[in-house]
């Protein structure tokens, strides 16, 4: 693959990664890229690097010296130093030269010291802080948490292009490397993104929003470091990460369960009806067919969250508690909630679904609904009226 020029002396050399399928237990049907990106002025910057896997570091050279000379480069800039953009720092300071100074953050030289145990070149900046690399300035934005404590951004003022790390990025593997030219299906990409990897740090996005907005930042071009460059719209973007941060929520309820003997699913199914009866979007999701970090994405604007699950050894069912868990880490808020499912003799699940509906802070709505063993007519009607009074509190917000 040829480097491909984003914009005027700036190239994408980073590399696609097509074969992964999971990504810190987020699945990646399309697998990732890990975008790095080379400026060439009068001094020459390259702007993070990939992941050392496999052929990835020396197709990332291979691609930087169909432009220049590796030994050229007079800066390299680490923005966030998480493996899969850091990796690869050895070999391309060992391309580059080791005596090249490498930029980062005060927390990012205390992680890339502790991860390579190295003693290169760090150069710290603070957020404000200016390189001048001929005719273009670049400034650094410290972004703590968004999504690691050494996070940040590097703008180029007068292109108006952001290098943005991890934030605004898509796990998405693709020869299309623009938002216009992939189209509609970069935003389903975004939303599973923030949903995954960004929903934890809503806060921090808000806060980040509106220091941009103080500093008068502009933005031609959003530029992340997985999938593709924001360049037709990029305000398209920026405004889904406000909606998503605050996590407005729409007429719709995610139904996440799983079923021993298809009890708990038939609950689900009734309940499903009810919900729908009053003119809400019902995502029914059994876990035996949906991925985790799929429920997480419908999450993100919904109304509410009901979760099913049989009790199993005086417990809630593995695939359950795995969701549970895995949800409470990405910190959900602005929801209802409330707990079903079936039971043989004890049925614990349902009050310990709602012990962890509790720790998230979510608003129970209802102590939650149970059917020991199979459930019959009389208990499935109970089921959808269950449902309509879901999706009347989920209409009246």
């Amino acid at each position: 693959m040829k480097p491909i020029e984003i914009a005027p002396g700036i190239y994408d050399v980073g590399v696609n990664d097509w074969n992964i399928e999971d990504f810190h237990g987020y699945s990646t049907p399309f697998g990732t890229s890990y975008n790095a990106y080379l400026i060439m002025d009068e001094k020459i910057a390259l702007i993070d690097a990939v992941k050392d896997k496999e052929h990835f570091p020396e197709e990332m050279l291979h691609k930087v010296a169909a432009i220049v000379d590796p030994a050229k480069i007079d800066y390299v800039i680490s923005n966030h130093t998480e493996m899969d953009h850091s990796g690869a720092l050895g070999k391309v300071l060992q391309a580059v030269g080791v005596d090249t100074p490498l930029i980062c953050s005060r927390v990012g030289h205390k992680n890339l010291a502790l991860h390579f145990h190295q003693d290169w070149n760090f150069k710290v900046v603070k957020s404000g802080a200016e390189l001048s690399l001929g005719k273009r300035t670049l400034t650094f934005l410290e972004t703590r948490m968004l999504h690691w404590p050494d996070s940040m951004f590097t703008y180029i003022k007068e292109d108006q292009i952001l290098f943005s790390s991890d934030a605004f990025g898509q796990h998405y593997a693709g020869n299309e490397k623009f938002d216009d030219v992939l189209g509609g299906a970069v935003m389903p990409h975004a939303k599973k993104y923030y949903a995954n990897i960004l929903m934890h740090f809503s806060p921090q996005v808000l806060k980040l929003v509106k220091a941009v907005t103080a500093m008068g930042m502009e933005f031609k071009m959003i530029c992340p470091d997985h999938g593709v460059v924001w360049r037709k719209n990029p305000r398209k973007i920026l405004d889904a990460y406000v909606r998503w941060a605050n996590q407005e929520r729409v007429h719709k309820a995610v139904l996440v369960y799983d079923s021993m003997w298809s009890s708990t699913e038939k609950m689900a199914n009734a309940i499903a009806a009810g919900i729908a009866e009053k003119g809400v979007e019902v995502r029914p999701m059994t876990l035996r067919k949906w991925h985790r970090s799929d429920v997480m994405t419908e999450i993100l604007d919904a109304g509410a969250i009901i979760v099913g699950s049989p009790t199993l050894n005086n417990n809630i069912f593995p695939t359950v508690m795995d969701m549970l868990i895995y949800m409470k880490g990405l910190r959900p808020f602005n929801k209802l909630a409330a707990a079903f499912g079936s039971y043989g003799w004890s049925g614990e699940a349902v009050k310990q679904i709602n012990t962890q509906f509790e720790a998230m802070k979510l608003e129970i709505m209802d102590p939650g609904l149970r059917v020991q063993y199979v459930p019959n007519k009389e208990s499935l009607e109970t089921c959808v009226e269950w449902g309509r009074k879901i999706g009347g509190a989920i209409v009246q917000g």
